[in-house]
């Protein structure tokens, strides 16, 4: 018994009975197999590369990169520099990943309490809407959009024609664009001073219903400021704006702001394809609130709009925001389809034309890797600061 006792001690003292220091060694072994697999990729894709001749860095993104872009929203022609190309690629990219994200969220939100309606034929109407894009393909979608729709317009000599301002054909559709002038800064700087006091009035408001009850009227008094005083200050500084109209020179439009069919195309799929799951999303969030709190708002003598804005939405939020997250997540990544229909994103032009030209494959796609990836975890973070101010905190 002695001699059991003993050799038991002797098993507890080794070291790889220890669960901590067993966790340990495997954890330090697993990262060691993963920087082993790694070398050893690396090294064997620089030993092809040698052989073949190809130069690895990113020094080519100084060489003249020789083409053009459909469209940039920075000074670009054939003279600019590859590296050039990444930034106007990022940024068109940038461009549609916002706006998509802006336009399904509000199109979502209407379409989930639309759902939820009392209404038989606006709750219809929403079901049928979300069961059908969210269960076709989006690539099959912007197909549709893009050679359908946007590619059987007119040409541009007879483009349809709206108030003689703007004008939409297979091009493009062609919008005035305004021209700030001189004296135009003061107008920007009365609408920041609008949206500080907005903000202000809002703080003072939330401080004033929790002191005494009393509700103040943010949205009216908040819109007002940011419409009226730009507005004012704009006429007293003498109206800094013009506009460019485009008109027809030869066999296309000159002039104005152009938006893409391509662009137009991707955007409407992305919409219309994100807004549908956000819908659902909305529609959860809003189920997941007791029925209780909708009666207390009602018996309280609060219409069903306000029932709705003041209390269903804020707790619902609480539900709504982390897959909300996944959907902006996906939408921005789902963007790099646009190379399908010949749009200048980052895929397209700088993991598309620019590696063909350079043949730097690994810079090329650890650049557009790790952009996606920035994008990405920017987009989690913001969202879950915004998450953690709607958490509900127990007093």
């Amino acid at each position: 018994m002695a001699l059991h006792a003993s050799n038991h001690k002797k098993e507890q003292g080794r070291w790889w009975y220890d669960a901590k220091v067993r966790a340990l060694v495997f954890q330090c072994l697993a990262i060691a197999a993963v920087l082993a697999f790694l070398f050893y990729i690396i090294n064997n894709a620089l030993t092809n590369l040698a052989t073949r001749g190809i130069t690895t860095g990113f020094d080519f993104l100084g060489n003249t990169a020789g083409f053009g872009i459909l469209q940039s929203l920075i000074p670009y022609d054939e003279t600019y520099t590859f590296g050039r190309t990444f930034v106007v690629g990022l940024l068109n990219t940038l461009l549609v990943s916002v706006l998509g994200i802006l336009f399904a969220t509000v199109l979502g939100f209407v379409l989930g309490v639309a759902r939820l309606s009392s209404n038989w034929l606006v709750a219809k109407i929403a079901t049928v809407y979300i069961e059908t894009f969210r269960n076709i393909p989006l690539l099959l979608q912007i197909f549709f959009w893009y050679f359908s729709v946007l590619r059987t317009l007119p040409s541009p000599r007879e483009s349809v024609e709206l108030g003689g301002l703007a004008f939409l054909n297979v091009r493009g559709f062609y919008l005035p664009k305004p021209l700030l002038e001189e004296g135009f800064g003061y107008v920007l700087w009365a609408l920041l001073l609008a949206l500080l006091i907005s903000w202000g009035v809002r703080r003072w408001a939330a401080r004033r219903q929790e002191l005494t009850g009393r509700m103040f009227p943010v949205w009216s008094c908040s819109l007002g400021l940011v419409v009226l005083l730009p507005a004012i200050t704009f006429l007293l500084v003498g109206s800094p704006l013009a506009w460019s109209v485009p008109t027809l020179q030869g066999f296309n439009f000159r002039g104005g702001l152009t938006v893409l069919p391509e662009l137009a195309a991707l955007l409407l799929a992305l919409t219309i394809y994100t807004a549908a799951f956000i819908a659902e999303i909305v529609r959860s969030g809003i189920l997941a609130i007791s029925k209780g709190q909708t009666e207390a708002a009602s018996a309280l003598g609060l219409s069903p709009t306000k029932t709705l804005r003041l209390v269903v939405i804020p707790q619902a939020m609480r539900v709504i925001i982390p897959p909300l997250t996944s959907q902006y997540l996906n939408l921005t990544k789902n963007s790099s389809l646009a190379t399908a229909i010949g749009y200048p994103d980052l895929v397209s032009v700088f993991m598309g034309t620019t590696l063909n030209q350079t043949g730097q494959a690994i810079e090329v796609i650890a650049m557009t890797m790790g952009v996606y990836l920035l994008i990405s975890i920017t987009t989690s973070v913001l969202m879950n600061i915004y998450n953690r101010k709607m958490t509900l905190v127990e007093r």
